[in-house]
């Protein structure tokens, strides 16, 4: 069982682009130590590079967008079904052009197996028209 109650984004995305930039922090860190401009552009490279690797990780489903998620997806190694759909608020899924919005797809299948504590209101938006409850979630601490 885990130590931690959430899912603290934990995904191969993460590792292999945190693995590919201490890489290039080093190789950085070496062209200061020996003054050398080459290793620093190397070191900078590397920096790109893992932005890159990591985006592109994050759009194929190896990385995990901001929210609440299923104890079954917490696993590093798992891929993130909705990621073809683009996560709400999500800068990398905006940049791809995978717009989704608020309050769609998977975030309503999680919410539904979270248990709430206290009083959960729908609000009258703009129109008339019902709003969506904001809903917080009690940690059980």
């Amino acid at each position: 069982m885990s130590a931690h109650q959430y899912d603290h984004g934990h995904t191969l995305a993460g590792w292999v682009g945190t693995g590919i930039a201490s890489v290039g922090a080093a190789v950085a860190g070496a062209g200061v130590c020996f003054v050398s401009g080459v290793l620093i552009v190397g070191g900078l490279g590397f920096g790109v590079v893992a932005l890159l690797v990591t985006w592109a990780l994050h759009l194929a489903g190896w990385g995990k967008g901001p929210g609440i998620r299923p104890r079954e997806e917490w696993g590093w190694r798992v891929r993130d079904s909705g990621a073809r759909a683009g996560h709400d608020e999500c800068l990398g899924c905006r940049l791809a052009g995978r717009r989704r919005t608020a309050g769609s797809g998977r975030v309503d299948e999680v919410a539904a197996g979270v248990v709430v504590r206290g009083d959960v209101s729908v609000g009258v938006g703009v129109g008339g028209e019902p709003e969506a409850a904001v809903v917080v979630a009690d940690s059980g601490r």
